[in-house]
């Protein structure tokens, strides 16, 4: 929830969410509403929000990007591409190019149309390979997404050659890590652990689900409504001319992920240890966000998964009128 001081600051501006259909663009939108601004989002999914003025555009169109950031007071751009680890690797260009193109438009488009204020959300992807993630080394290395965490730091040296030139500190940038939630991508060809873990479950009609690796890959979980929180938290406190973490803070095994969403739900599952499950572990450390951005995640990840399963089941469809880039 916003507190008082902040919701006063959102107060009859105007809000600019790229990518405002998402699972994080959604939970933004809705803490948002709370606070009597005018919201526009902007993304090319067929897919409809209440009390909220939509426009469907390519945002690889600089053109368009000016058009919109006109008039805006503060942009949140969170539009992404988000994919498996396995479409990483068999099209990288379909993750590289876009978010290349998109994330420059939108950012060069707020410049140019004076925004007040900016937030990006990059991603932990940014990050070279490694088990606890510090901002003070967030540019060193390879990132361990290659392609699109190339993409992502791009955008920060964008953001950060503004400062530079033209003095610009109204930008702010945040690094979330793997954030699950209602409104997901649970597309099965493509979509990221937890979705696609319910996406099988689902449809395993009683027979034993396959879970990749051995379940000892450890991962930082974090529920959407709080991450979207960290990002609102970032547009009004800022975060010093550099990035912070959003993440859970906490380490969770693939196995304790699977009894967690057994305790719950009834299924059968069987790991597969000679198939791969990518790095040990990836884990966020949240201090850094905690001190300057008063970032407090408070869901545990029963209830996340919970909240996500419900709305999974009601709208388990939905994927289909979102954009897919690997096609």
């Amino acid at each position: 929830m916003l507190n008082s001081k902040i919701s006063k600051f959102f107060k009859n501006k105007k809000i600019l969410i790229t990518g405002g259909t998402g699972m994080i663009g959604r939970s933004v939108v809705e803490l948002l509403k709370k606070t009597d601004c005018k919201i526009l989002t902007v993304s090319l999914d067929r897919i409809s929000i209440k009390n909220c003025k939509h426009i469907i555009g390519d945002l690889t169109d600089f053109n368009f990007c000016k058009k919109i950031t006109k008039n805006i007071d503060y942009v949140f751009h969170i539009a992404g591409i988000k994919g498996s680890v396995d479409v990483t690797i068999k099209k990288p260009a379909s993750f590289f190019v876009p978010l290349l193109m998109f994330n420059t438009n939108i950012l060069e488009a707020s410049r140019i149309n004076n925004i007040k204020r900016l937030v990006y959300v990059s991603s932990i992807g940014a990050y070279k390979n490694g088990n606890i993630f510090k901002e003070k080394e967030g540019f060193a290395g390879e990132p361990m997404d290659r392609y699109p965490g190339w993409a992502k730091r791009m955008a920060e040296l964008q953001i950060r050659s503004y400062t530079d030139q033209y003095r610009l500190k109204n930008y702010s940038i945040v690094r979330p890590c793997n954030v699950y939630g209602p409104g997901d991508n649970f597309d099965p060809k493509n979509a990221m652990v937890i979705p696609s873990l319910m996406h099988k479950i689902l449809n395993s009609k009683g027979k034993p689900i396959e879970i990749w690796g051995d379940g000892s890959a450890i991962r930082d979980f974090a529920y959407t409504d709080d991450v979207a929180l960290g990002i609102i938290q970032a547009m009004y406190y800022g975060t010093k001319n550099s990035f912070v973490n959003l993440a859970s803070g906490k380490g969770y095994s693939i196995k304790e992920l699977v009894q967690t969403l057994n305790s719950f739900i009834d299924f059968q599952y069987k790991f597969q240890p000679k198939k791969a499950s990518g790095f040990s572990k990836r884990v966020m450390d949240i201090s850094l966000a905690k001190k300057i951005i008063n970032y407090k995640p408070n869901t545990s990840l029963r209830d996340g998964l919970q909240k996500t399963w419900e709305w999974f089941k009601m709208n388990k469809n939905e994927f289909k009128n979102k954009k897919n880039y690997f096609i």
